[in-house]
This record gives C-alpha cells, sequence and structure tokens, in this order.
C-alpha cells in the first residue's frame, strides 16, 4: 500500500532538518521532491537537479506554474534568486565532481550495509537509470526516504537487496514512515522512530539486523 499525502509530506519534513546552512543539495523522484517546501528560506541552500537548474525552490502555487521551468522529474518548480541555468553535461559535472553536499533519493530497496537498489525492476520497461548511479556515489551525504514496506507488506529494509544494485554501501541514512536510521560501518543503527511507531513495530518490519541505540527519540 502507498503512503498517504501527510505520511510522505512528514517523511519529507524530517529531512529537510539533515539540510544545513550554504549546502548544495540534490532532490530525487518522488518523496524527495516534497523536501524543497521545508526548507527554511534562511539556510541559503542552493537546490540542484539533473536538468540544469542551481537554485531551485519549492513547489510553485496553482496557477503560476511555468510550463518551461520543471525539476528532473517534470514537475513544476519555483526558482530562487541568484539561480542558473545550464546543460545536463555541467548538471552531472557538478555531480561527479563531488560538490554535491546531500542527495536524497527514494529506494526500492536499501540492505542493513546501506546498499542501494532504486533504478530498476527486473522485467519492468524504465526510461533510464538517470543519474541514480552518480548522486549516489558522489554525493557527500545520501539520504533515502521510502517506505518502510512494498505493497505486498515485505520489508524493504534487508538483510542483502534482492534487486540490482545501484551502488554499495551508499546510504548513509534512512527515513521512513516508521523510523530514522543511520548506516555506520556496515551496520544499521535505529535512532529515532515516527510517532505513532513503537521499536518493536520497527523490529517486526525490518528484514535487517538493527542496533538499536538506547536513547530513542520521537518525531512527530
Amino acid at each position: 500500500m502507498g503512503l498517504g499525502i501527510e505520511t510522505r509530506h512528514r517523511i519529507a519534513r524530517r529531512a529537510a532538518l539533515e539540510i544545513k546552512k550554504g549546502m548544495i543539495v540534490n532532490l530525487g523522484i518522488g518523496i524527495p521532491t516534497l523536501v524543497a517546501d521545508y526548507i527554511e528560506q534562511d539556510l541559503h541552500i542552493m537546490l540542484h537537479t539533473e536538468n540544469g537548474i542551481l537554485g531551485m525552490g519549492g513547489s510553485p502555487q496553482p496557477g503560476t506554474e511555468d510550463g518551461n521551468l520543471s525539476n528532473a522529474g517534470g514537475y513544476p518548480v519555483s526558482i530562487q534568486p541568484g539561480a542558473s541555468y545550464f546543460d545536463s553535461a555541467t548538471a552531472f559535472g557538478i555531480i561527479r565532481k563531488g560538490l554535491l553536499d546531500v542527495t536524497i533519493l527514494g529506494a526500492l530497496e536499501v540492505s542493513e550495509r546501506g546498499d542501494i537498489a532504486n533504478w530498476i525492476v527486473p522485467g519492468k520497461r524504465v526510461p533510464g537509470m538517470g543519474g541514480a548511479i552518480d548522486l549516489a556515489q558522489k554525493a557527500k551525504k545520501v539520504i533515502i526516504l521510502m517506505n518502510h514496506t512494498d505493497k505486498y507488506g515485505n520489508p524493504k529494509i534487508v538483510s542483502n537487496c534482492s534487486l540490482p544494485l545501484t551502488v554499495r554501501e551508499g546510504a548513509d541514512m534512512i527515513i521512513t514512515e516508521k523510523a530514522v536510521f543511520h548506516c555506520e560501518e556496515g551496520k544499521l543503527y535505529l535512532r529515532e522512530i515516527m510517532s505513532p511507531y513503537t521499536v518493536e513495530d520497527v523490529i517486526q518490519t525490518t528484514g535487517a539486523s538493527i542496533v538499536v541505540d538506547e536513547q530513542i527519540s520521537v518525531f512527530q
């Protein structure tokens, strides 16, 4: 079952807390695109897109969309003062140079070591891998936002990914509707749960070994 809009926005709101002043940040397709609406204006961060914008803003107000202005997923966006436009070659040059402080991506599976599978389901047609491999390998910090389980209730956080990998040991954080995990030194640390879930709820629906912190915080 997919997540409700309020839950998706809460995940995005939690992820926005990881963005610090002056960062260059890339937001992936899906829940990550919502993060732009929760970034504090006084942080003066620059949002980067693979289709060639540095200085992207949040979603425009209904009726003010510009048909020529979209993010890499094709959705309308706004622009911050000082923004610049360039071709995709330059956009990927920024990524491959390692200039992104944070990338926030969706995923199909993540392993307890931080392996990420997010670009293809075998047997299904996709337009291509996009920027996922470059982003997951080159950003200084990689945050994954996703459902805790798939539509059948199977864990998406697993011991070993069964889908083709995007990158090995690439994830630094995983944020779901149930919890916040940190991937460190090949282990998965549970440090925060999302209200109203409990630690036991998280353990029962996670298919990986978890190290539970002594002090667990709760995000409302």
